[in-house]
Protein backbone atom coordinates (compact mmCIF):
# COMPACT_ATOMS: atom_id res chain seq x y z
CA UNK A 1 0.00 0.00 0.00
CA UNK A 2 0.92 3.46 -0.45
CA UNK A 3 1.53 6.72 1.52
CA UNK A 4 1.57 10.06 0.72
CA UNK A 5 3.28 12.27 3.18
CA UNK A 6 2.08 15.31 1.34
CA UNK A 7 3.69 17.84 3.97
CA UNK A 8 7.08 15.79 4.66
CA UNK A 9 7.89 12.83 7.42
CA UNK A 10 11.02 11.93 9.20
CA UNK A 11 13.42 9.79 8.00
CA UNK A 12 12.96 7.35 10.97
CA UNK A 13 9.04 7.40 10.32
CA UNK A 14 9.32 6.35 6.48
CA UNK A 15 11.75 3.39 7.18
CA UNK A 16 9.35 2.32 9.64
CA UNK A 17 6.53 2.32 7.31
CA UNK A 18 8.93 0.93 4.41
CA UNK A 19 9.67 -1.92 7.16
CA UNK A 20 5.98 -2.48 7.40
CA UNK A 21 5.47 -2.91 3.59
CA UNK A 22 4.23 0.23 2.90
CA UNK A 23 6.12 2.56 -0.31
CA UNK A 24 6.41 6.29 1.20
CA UNK A 25 5.76 9.07 -0.87
CA UNK A 26 7.11 12.66 -0.40
CA UNK A 27 5.90 14.37 -3.40
CA UNK A 28 4.37 17.61 -2.26
CA UNK A 29 1.36 17.74 -4.64
CA UNK A 30 -0.14 20.96 -4.70
CA UNK A 31 -3.53 21.40 -2.48
CA UNK A 32 -5.82 21.46 -5.26
CA UNK A 33 -4.24 18.56 -7.02
CA UNK A 34 -3.89 16.34 -4.28
CA UNK A 35 -7.29 14.59 -4.52
CA UNK A 36 -6.26 13.59 -8.33
CA UNK A 37 -2.60 12.19 -7.37
CA UNK A 38 -4.44 10.36 -4.67
CA UNK A 39 -6.57 8.18 -7.38
CA UNK A 40 -4.07 8.21 -9.78
CA UNK A 41 -1.53 6.74 -7.53
CA UNK A 42 -3.58 4.24 -5.90
CA UNK A 43 -2.58 5.93 -2.06
CA UNK A 44 -4.16 4.46 0.38
CA UNK A 45 -2.74 7.07 3.33
CA UNK A 46 -2.53 10.49 3.46
CA UNK A 47 -0.08 12.02 5.93
CA UNK A 48 -0.11 15.99 6.59
CA UNK A 49 1.20 18.04 8.80
CA UNK A 50 -0.80 21.92 8.98
CA UNK A 51 -0.02 23.07 5.58
CA UNK A 52 -2.30 20.52 3.28
CA UNK A 53 -6.06 20.62 3.99
CA UNK A 54 -8.52 17.69 4.14
CA UNK A 55 -11.80 18.46 3.56
CA UNK A 56 -14.95 17.09 2.46
CA UNK A 57 -13.70 17.75 -1.50
CA UNK A 58 -11.19 15.37 -1.15
CA UNK A 59 -12.83 12.77 1.35
CA UNK A 60 -15.37 12.55 -1.22
CA UNK A 61 -13.31 12.48 -4.16
CA UNK A 62 -10.99 9.50 -2.64
CA UNK A 63 -13.35 6.48 -1.76
CA UNK A 64 -9.98 4.13 -1.79
CA UNK A 65 -8.08 6.36 1.14
CA UNK A 66 -8.36 4.48 4.56
CA UNK A 67 -6.03 6.41 6.65
CA UNK A 68 -5.65 10.65 6.81
CA UNK A 69 -2.95 11.08 9.65
CA UNK A 70 -2.38 14.51 11.35
CA UNK A 71 1.94 14.55 11.96
CA UNK A 72 1.04 16.84 15.59
CA UNK A 73 -1.71 17.83 17.92
CA UNK A 74 -4.38 20.14 16.35
CA UNK A 75 -6.77 18.55 13.54
CA UNK A 76 -8.17 21.78 12.29
CA UNK A 77 -6.91 21.31 8.49
CA UNK A 78 -9.20 17.85 8.71
CA UNK A 79 -13.17 17.35 8.62
CA UNK A 80 -12.19 14.72 11.18
CA UNK A 81 -16.04 13.63 11.98
CA UNK A 82 -16.46 13.68 8.06
CA UNK A 83 -13.97 11.75 7.62
CA UNK A 84 -14.97 8.70 10.27
CA UNK A 85 -18.47 9.35 9.32
CA UNK A 86 -17.45 7.99 5.55
CA UNK A 87 -15.36 5.13 6.61
CA UNK A 88 -11.90 6.74 6.91
CA UNK A 89 -9.44 6.57 9.97
CA UNK A 90 -8.49 9.32 11.15
CA UNK A 91 -5.08 9.59 13.53
CA UNK A 92 -2.50 12.20 14.98
CA UNK A 93 0.45 12.06 17.11
CA UNK A 94 -1.14 14.39 20.32
CA UNK A 95 2.31 13.69 22.49
CA UNK A 96 5.39 13.94 20.03
CA UNK A 97 5.82 17.25 20.14
CA UNK A 98 4.66 18.50 23.59
CA UNK A 99 7.92 19.26 24.69
CA UNK A 100 9.20 20.97 21.60
CA UNK A 101 6.72 23.52 21.45
CA UNK A 102 6.98 24.00 25.78
CA UNK A 103 10.40 24.59 24.96
CA UNK A 104 9.77 27.10 22.38
CA UNK A 105 7.21 28.90 24.43
CA UNK A 106 10.61 29.43 27.14
CA UNK A 107 12.52 30.58 24.06
CA UNK A 108 10.11 33.26 23.49
CA UNK A 109 9.55 33.83 27.39
CA UNK A 110 13.35 34.59 27.88
CA UNK A 111 13.65 36.20 24.75
CA UNK A 112 10.69 39.04 25.73
CA UNK A 113 12.01 39.19 29.32
CA UNK A 114 15.59 40.10 28.33
CA UNK A 115 14.08 42.13 25.25
CA UNK A 116 16.41 39.56 22.60
CA UNK A 117 13.78 40.68 19.81
CA UNK A 118 14.92 44.08 19.84
CA UNK A 119 18.70 43.90 20.48
CA UNK A 120 19.20 41.79 17.94
CA UNK A 121 17.25 43.89 15.19
CA UNK A 122 19.49 47.19 16.45
CA UNK A 123 23.11 45.33 17.45
CA UNK A 124 23.89 44.85 13.66
CA UNK A 125 22.73 48.46 13.27
CA UNK A 126 23.85 50.20 16.01
CA UNK A 127 26.65 48.04 17.80
CA UNK A 128 29.81 49.44 16.88
CA UNK A 129 28.01 52.87 17.11
CA UNK A 130 25.48 53.20 20.22
CA UNK A 131 27.22 50.51 22.41
CA UNK A 132 26.57 52.51 25.58
CA UNK A 133 22.82 53.41 24.17
CA UNK A 134 21.57 49.94 23.82
CA UNK A 135 23.47 49.09 26.85
CA UNK A 136 20.91 51.24 28.80
CA UNK A 137 17.83 50.47 26.60
CA UNK A 138 18.12 46.95 27.29
CA UNK A 139 18.83 47.57 30.76
CA UNK A 140 15.93 47.03 32.71
CA UNK A 141 15.45 43.00 31.95
CA UNK A 142 13.22 40.85 34.79
CA UNK A 143 13.92 37.47 36.07
CA UNK A 144 11.10 34.50 35.31
CA UNK A 145 12.00 32.78 38.78
CA UNK A 146 9.46 33.23 41.49
CA UNK A 147 6.72 34.87 38.70
CA UNK A 148 3.26 33.36 38.11
CA UNK A 149 2.96 31.94 34.61
CA UNK A 150 -0.77 31.59 33.92
CA UNK A 151 -1.25 28.37 31.43
CA UNK A 152 -4.30 28.40 29.19
CA UNK A 153 -5.37 24.93 28.28
CA UNK A 154 -3.72 22.25 30.34
CA UNK A 155 -3.50 19.24 28.01
CA UNK A 156 0.06 17.72 27.18
CA UNK A 157 1.49 21.01 26.27
CA UNK A 158 0.12 23.18 28.91
CA UNK A 159 1.46 20.42 31.48
CA UNK A 160 4.82 20.24 29.41
CA UNK A 161 5.04 23.94 29.66
CA UNK A 162 3.86 23.69 33.63
CA UNK A 163 6.62 20.91 34.24
CA UNK A 164 9.54 23.45 32.60
CA UNK A 165 8.54 26.47 34.60
CA UNK A 166 8.42 24.47 38.21
CA UNK A 167 11.69 23.53 37.32
CA UNK A 168 12.80 27.57 37.12
CA UNK A 169 11.06 27.97 40.46
CA UNK A 170 7.74 29.96 39.01
CA UNK A 171 4.19 29.28 40.09
CA UNK A 172 2.36 28.09 38.06
CA UNK A 173 -1.65 28.14 37.43
CA UNK A 174 -3.84 27.13 34.99
CA UNK A 175 -6.86 27.08 33.44
CA UNK A 176 -9.06 24.47 31.22
CA UNK A 177 -12.79 23.92 30.72
CA UNK A 178 -12.27 20.08 30.63
CA UNK A 179 -9.33 19.48 32.97
CA UNK A 180 -10.21 20.07 36.81
CA UNK A 181 -6.33 19.54 38.30
CA UNK A 182 -3.09 17.82 37.01
CA UNK A 183 -0.25 16.50 38.69
CA UNK A 184 2.30 17.46 37.19
CA UNK A 185 5.57 15.06 37.32
CA UNK A 186 9.17 17.25 37.09
CA UNK A 187 11.77 14.79 36.23
CA UNK A 188 15.44 15.14 36.84
CA UNK A 189 18.77 14.04 35.36
CA UNK A 190 19.41 11.60 38.19
CA UNK A 191 16.34 9.84 38.10
CA UNK A 192 14.92 11.73 40.75
CA UNK A 193 11.79 13.43 40.81
CA UNK A 194 9.02 15.74 42.40
CA UNK A 195 5.01 15.52 41.73
CA UNK A 196 3.10 18.94 42.13
CA UNK A 197 -0.82 18.91 41.45
CA UNK A 198 -1.86 22.03 40.18
CA UNK A 199 -5.84 23.17 40.44
CA UNK A 200 -7.01 24.52 37.40
CA UNK A 201 -9.21 27.66 38.22
CA UNK A 202 -11.31 30.12 36.23
CA UNK A 203 -10.01 32.11 33.30
CA UNK A 204 -10.67 35.74 34.83
CA UNK A 205 -9.09 34.65 37.69
CA UNK A 206 -5.90 33.45 35.91
CA UNK A 207 -5.75 37.02 33.97
CA UNK A 208 -5.56 38.52 37.18
CA UNK A 209 -2.77 36.69 38.91
CA UNK A 210 -0.50 36.31 36.08
CA UNK A 211 2.73 37.94 35.11
CA UNK A 212 2.91 35.71 32.23
CA UNK A 213 0.08 34.17 30.01
CA UNK A 214 1.09 31.36 27.72
CA UNK A 215 -1.83 29.67 25.37
CA UNK A 216 -2.34 25.98 24.70
CA UNK A 217 -5.96 25.58 22.75
CA UNK A 218 -7.31 24.33 19.63
CA UNK A 219 -8.37 26.78 17.07
CA UNK A 220 -11.58 28.57 18.36
CA UNK A 221 -15.13 30.31 16.97
CA UNK A 222 -14.09 33.55 18.97
CA UNK A 223 -10.66 34.96 20.05
CA UNK A 224 -9.59 33.84 23.97
CA UNK A 225 -8.00 36.82 24.53
CA UNK A 226 -9.58 39.55 23.03
CA UNK A 227 -10.24 43.77 23.51
CA UNK A 228 -12.40 42.58 26.99
CA UNK A 229 -10.03 40.15 28.10
CA UNK A 230 -7.16 42.34 27.19
CA UNK A 231 -8.55 44.99 30.20
CA UNK A 232 -8.60 42.35 32.78
CA UNK A 233 -4.85 41.30 32.56
CA UNK A 234 -2.09 43.11 35.19
CA UNK A 235 -0.61 45.23 33.19
CA UNK A 236 2.76 45.08 32.03
CA UNK A 237 1.48 41.20 31.20
CA UNK A 238 3.59 39.01 28.53
CA UNK A 239 2.30 36.62 26.30
CA UNK A 240 3.10 33.79 24.66
CA UNK A 241 1.01 31.94 21.69
CA UNK A 242 2.30 29.18 20.42
CA UNK A 243 -1.09 27.27 19.98
CA UNK A 244 -3.00 28.52 17.00
CA UNK A 245 -3.65 31.54 14.79
CA UNK A 246 -6.87 33.13 15.87
CA UNK A 247 -6.98 32.92 19.22
CA UNK A 248 -5.12 36.48 19.90
CA UNK A 249 -7.26 39.30 18.56
CA UNK A 250 -4.14 41.08 17.36
CA UNK A 251 -5.70 44.29 16.65
CA UNK A 252 -6.54 44.38 20.06
CA UNK A 253 -2.97 42.85 21.23
CA UNK A 254 -0.99 45.66 19.01
CA UNK A 255 -3.25 48.09 21.09
CA UNK A 256 -2.66 46.48 24.19
CA UNK A 257 1.29 46.69 22.95
CA UNK A 258 1.14 50.48 22.42
CA UNK A 259 -0.02 51.16 25.65
CA UNK A 260 2.09 48.87 27.51
CA UNK A 261 -0.62 47.05 29.04
CA UNK A 262 1.06 44.18 27.48
CA UNK A 263 4.92 44.69 28.20
CA UNK A 264 6.00 42.16 24.87
CA UNK A 265 4.63 38.87 23.20
CA UNK A 266 6.05 35.83 21.77
CA UNK A 267 3.97 34.60 18.42
CA UNK A 268 4.54 31.43 16.68
CA UNK A 269 1.16 31.30 15.05
CA UNK A 270 -0.93 34.49 13.51
CA UNK A 271 -4.30 35.11 12.46
CA UNK A 272 -3.40 35.99 8.91
CA UNK A 273 -0.89 32.39 8.23
CA UNK A 274 1.23 32.12 5.96
CA UNK A 275 1.12 36.34 5.53
CA UNK A 276 1.28 37.94 9.01
CA UNK A 277 0.42 41.29 9.31
CA UNK A 278 2.95 43.61 8.90
CA UNK A 279 2.10 45.46 12.15
CA UNK A 280 2.60 42.49 14.10
CA UNK A 281 6.16 41.62 11.97
CA UNK A 282 7.39 45.10 13.04
CA UNK A 283 6.59 45.45 16.12
CA UNK A 284 9.82 46.25 18.51
CA UNK A 285 7.91 44.52 21.27
CA UNK A 286 6.98 41.12 19.25
CA UNK A 287 9.31 38.05 19.39
CA UNK A 288 8.35 36.15 16.12
CA UNK A 289 8.62 32.86 15.04
CA UNK A 290 7.17 30.93 11.69
CA UNK A 291 5.18 28.40 13.16
CA UNK A 292 7.84 25.74 14.34
CA UNK A 293 6.26 24.70 17.58
CA UNK A 294 6.90 21.34 16.61
CA UNK A 295 10.16 21.53 14.22
CA UNK A 296 12.76 19.99 16.17
CA UNK A 297 14.61 16.51 14.90
CA UNK A 298 13.32 14.94 18.21
CA UNK A 299 9.54 15.40 17.66
CA UNK A 300 9.86 15.00 13.78
CA UNK A 301 11.22 11.59 14.67
CA UNK A 302 8.65 10.77 17.46
CA UNK A 303 5.83 11.80 15.31
CA UNK A 304 7.08 9.83 12.18
CA UNK A 305 7.41 6.86 13.98
CA UNK A 306 4.24 7.26 16.05
CA UNK A 307 2.37 7.49 12.44
CA UNK A 308 3.72 4.68 11.17
CA UNK A 309 2.90 2.39 14.06
CA UNK A 310 -0.25 3.62 14.08
CA UNK A 311 -0.83 2.96 10.76
CA UNK A 312 0.87 -0.16 10.82
CA UNK A 313 -1.36 -1.43 13.40
CA UNK A 314 -4.80 -0.19 11.79
CA UNK A 315 -4.29 -1.75 8.41
CA UNK A 316 -2.92 -5.25 9.18
CA UNK A 317 -5.26 -5.57 11.70
CA UNK A 318 -8.03 -4.13 8.96
CA UNK A 319 -5.91 -7.00 6.54
CA UNK A 320 -6.07 -9.74 9.43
Amino acid sequence: MKVLANDGISKSGIAALEKGGFEVITTKVAQEQVANFINENGVSVLLVRSATKVRKDIIDACPGLKVIGRGGVGMDNIDVDYARENGKHVINTPASSSESVAELVFAHLFTGVRFLQDSNRNMPLEGDTNFEGLKKAYANGIELRGKTLGIIGFGRIGQAVAKMALGLGMKVIAADKFIGKAEIKVDFYNGQFINVEIPTEPQEDLFKHSHFITLHVPAQDGYVIGAEEFRQLRDGVGIINCARGGVIDEVALIEALDSGKVTFAGLDVFESEPKPEIQILMHPKISLTPHIGAATEEAQDRIGTELAEQIIGLLNTENA
